[in-house]
């Protein structure tokens, strides 16, 4: 299991010391630095004006929203990015959710599925410079009426990799398999090693399909586990509480909130409940408080560094591949030791 940076997306303004940063995790060994989006800042231009700094990490997006861009703008962008990397970028992509399709970029949600697998295949033959038509149910280029002038067309951009690695965000069973099936890899969120049978199912039924196009063996399987060093356990789970109860009980809404289901299926459907209540009523405090530190292990590393050490080993013999850390040059040092990967 490699070691990763995350970056995230920023919030009112942009975050200080991310140069520092990025040079701790480069010198300790770490495989990759990941950028997010939300509806502020977006994923590639931190990732591109970082990265210009580095020289061996890959560089990932954690994810881009595909209803932010078209298919064949996020391939362009994909192709820009390998080209200044030397081949070191890494396409994350996510369908997001409907407030944010819908309220922030205008776009229809249903059916993330279907979209998702039309999105990739167009983005597959771009990056093999074919010349790119498309005739489905959610994408069709060239466009279909307008000035009728519209024609196909191929990148001028001839690519670094026409296999660009594509790894898809999916948290329910049925996005994993799609993952699976046509993905590199998968972003999950609030991966649990403890809880992660189901996963496994659902990742092994892609793979399965026919024309699937990765096995188990070459699959990457990449996510953020918040890390809080603390004597105080309690202390160390407060810090991870409050964005915990957001996502549970704050984002999507009262039943379609796709976070809050991932908690449920690891049995703290009553937990949930009570966080979601709570938040939705304004009661973000007690929300947060109401979430209980079994839930916070779950998926989180919290404690002092002799627990984080001895809970580590979950960790590495889970199917992750990448483990994505976020904090303090310090944080990034005690993982690195942990882990053993200091270069």
């Amino acid at each position: 299991m490699k070691l990763g940076l995350s970056l995230g997306y920023w919030g009112a303004r942009p975050p200080e010391g991310v140069p520092e940063l990025i040079a701790t995790a480069e010198e300790l060994g770490f495989d990759s630095v990941w950028t997010a989006e939300a509806y502020g800042s977006d994923a590639l231009t931190p990732l591109a004006w970082y990265g210009s700094r580095t020289s061996r990490v890959r560089l990932g997006t954690s994810i881009i929203q595909m209803s932010a861009r078209t298919p064949t703008a996020t391939a362009m962008a994909a192709m820009t990015m390998d080209h200044l990397t030397g081949g070191r970028f890494v396409l994350g992509l996510g369908a997001s959710g409907p407030q944010v399709v819908e309220g922030w970029y205008g776009q229809p949600y249903p059916k993330p599925l279907a979209r998702t697998r039309e999105y990739v295949e167009i983005l597959r033959r771009a990056f093999a410079r074919e010349v790119v038509t498309f005739d489905g149910d959610h994408y069709t280029v060239p466009h279909p009426g307008g000035s009728g002038l519209g024609k196909p067309l191929r990148s001028l951009l001839h690519p670094v990799r026409t296999d660009l690695p594509i790894l898809l965000a999916a948290e329910g069973p049925k996005n994993v398999t799609l993952a699976a099936e046509i993905g590199d890899g998968w972003l999950p969120l609030f991966y649990s090693p403890f809880d992660d049978a189901h996963y496994r199912a659902a990742l092994a039924e892609g793979f399965a399909r026919p024309g699937a196009r990765r096995t188990a063996s070459d699959f990457e399987v990449v996510t953020i586990v918040n890390v809080e060093i603390d004597d105080d356990v309690e202390a160390a789970a407060n810090r991870i509480r409050p964005h915990l109860a957001l996502y549970i009980g704050g984002m999507g809404a009262r039943g379609v909130n796709f976070h809050y289901d991932v908690f449920a299926r690891m049995g703290f459907e009553a937990e949930c409940a009570k966080i979601q209540d709570l938040y939705l009523a304004g009661r973000k405090d007690e929300a947060a408080a109401a979430v209980p530190l079994s839930l916070v292990e779950k998926i989180a590393l919290v404690g002092p560094r002799e627990k984080i050490a001895d809970e580590f080993a979950a960790w590495e013999s889970s199917m992750l591949t990448t483990l994505l850390v976020s904090g303090t040059t310090d944080t990034l040092r005690t993982v690195a030791e942990i882990a053993g990967t200091v270069a």
